[in-house]
């Protein structure tokens, strides 16, 4: 069913990458975007993740450098059953994180040293899980393409500004086609990009509490982000808006996190969704005699230490606890110690 919206999707976003030709250049002007987005689509695939990662500067990190932020995600992967995605650290203030990938053996995570310094470990837990989520859906192929082609959508809209359309035979739309180009394009882009983020946000947060086995975590933890993303910007996100959808919450100065046009669905909606969805995990927990684990046994060496482990002997949901990470979140040897 992912396969079939993916390809949904695509076409839609090329069809409207056509369309704006059109209106700028003519029948010319639509062959040659229907030309440019097949290229971009083949490109995107292969390489749309390795622009994102390099748009917001983020540095691959492993079990050296950054053991315990390492160790979480190596934990819940093991947990939902996925290979181990590359892990990346941004070095930036504001508390976020997305997953990139064109599948789930060539994925990656990434998160803000904002998001390790601000928040618990069992938050951080509950966040790479939701984007270990988005892997497993397989979303992280279609969030990366769409944000490619609605970046190159608005481009091209830009465009029109400048050429001025063509005003032969061939587009008797002339400058009202400009302006419609100018103006709904990257709207209509916008929009796709509202369709993709915020159903699939939901499941995510779903799948992610499911994962990490403690929704109130992941409820904590999305509070924490969007308080955090309303206060500090992030100027990478902001020369790059386009992007904006592939992270947790959205990490746009400009956007409340309820606007009518905003990629994400409301913060407060889904902090309500994973409170309900605690209720029920606790009522089922308690008419069972063994709770849900949250996270998969292992040899003491390879495991984050302590925060889960009282976890696991409870039947009601764990609340996180302050933050343990100290002034280094990633590590004794963090690339930014």
């Amino acid at each position: 069913m992912n396969t079939l919206r993916t390809a949904m999707l695509l076409a839609a976003m090329t069809a409207l990458f056509m369309g704006v030709g059109y209106l700028i250049g003519g029948s010319g002007g639509m062959v040659i975007a229907l030309l440019i987005a097949a290229a971009m689509n083949l490109f995107s695939y292969w390489n749309a993740d390795k622009m994102v990662l390099s748009m917001n500067r983020a540095v691959e990190v492993d079990e050296r450098n950054a053991p315990e932020y390492y160790a979480i995600v190596q934990s819940l992967a093991r947990q939902a059953g996925l290979p181990m995605p590359k892990t990346y650290l941004i070095d930036n203030p504001q508390p976020n994180a997305f997953a990139t990938g064109r599948n789930p053996q060539n994925a990656a995570v990434a998160a803000t040293t904002g998001l390790l310094q601000q928040l618990s470990h069992e938050e951080v837990a509950a966040v790479m899980a939701h984007e270990l989520a988005h892997v497993q859906h397989r979303d992280t192929l279609t969030m990366t393409i769409v944000a490619t082609l609605a970046g190159a959508i608005s481009m091209l809209g830009n465009f029109a500004f400048f050429f001025g359309g063509n005003r032969d035979n061939n587009n008797s739309l002339g400058i009202i086609g400009v302006l419609v180009a100018m103006i709904v394009a990257p709207f209509a882009a916008m929009i796709v990009q509202m369709a993709v983020s915020r159903t699939r946000e939901y499941e995510a947060d779903r799948r992610g509490a499911e994962i990490c086995g403690q929704p109130l975590w992941l409820a904590s933890a999305l509070d924490k982000i969007a308080r955090g993303a309303e206060r500090i910007r992030n100027p990478d996100a902001e020369r790059n808006p386009a992007t904006a959808h592939l992270f947790i919450i959205n990490p746009l100065s400009g956007e409340r996190m309820d606007s009518l046009f905003s990629t994400h669905p409301s913060t407060d909606n889904r902090i309500a969704a994973l409170q309900a969805m605690a209720q029920d995990m606790a009522g089922g927990a308690s008419a069972s005699a063994r709770p849900q684990t949250p996270m998969p046994r292992q040899a003491d060496e390879q495991r984050p230490s302590g925060p889960w482990e009282k976890a696991e002997q409870r039947a009601e949901p764990a609340r996180p606890k302050s933050n343990p990470w100290g002034r280094n979140p990633t590590g004794p040897k963090g690339p930014w110690s």
